[in-house]
């Protein structure tokens, strides 16, 4: 392999590692989306959450964007103290993830 080679493929992986990764969005940026109608109000994430723990309570939430997709993710703590991790499609309100946290 020579060296023109090996550099195009080390800056392709630098530049691939960095597209992967999940980006927090600013309150600014969730308004934005949230006026423009591509997620849904963050009400109805939290109560889609909430429906598959009965009595639980909201501990934590974050808006990510992540492969071009809006990811609200949701900490949960039950009416037994157990606590959950759940990430929901913040376009569709689809339960993604919902796994005890360890």
């Amino acid at each position: 392999m020579n060296r023109l080679t090996a550099f195009c493929i080390a800056t392709l992986m630098v530049i691939g590692t960095g597209l992967a990764q999940a980006r927090d969005l600013s309150a600014t940026e969730a308004q934005k989306l949230l006026d423009a109608g591509t997620i849904l109000p963050f009400d109805q994430l939290n109560a889609a959450a909430l429906a598959k723990h009965t009595g639980a309570t909201v501990t934590d939430t974050e808006l990510e964007e992540e492969y071009g997709k809006y990811r609200y993710k949701v900490d949960l703590r039950d009416a037994k103290g157990i606590e959950w991790d759940l990430e929901l499609d913040a376009v569709t309100g689809e339960v993604l993830k919902n796994h005890q946290d360890t």
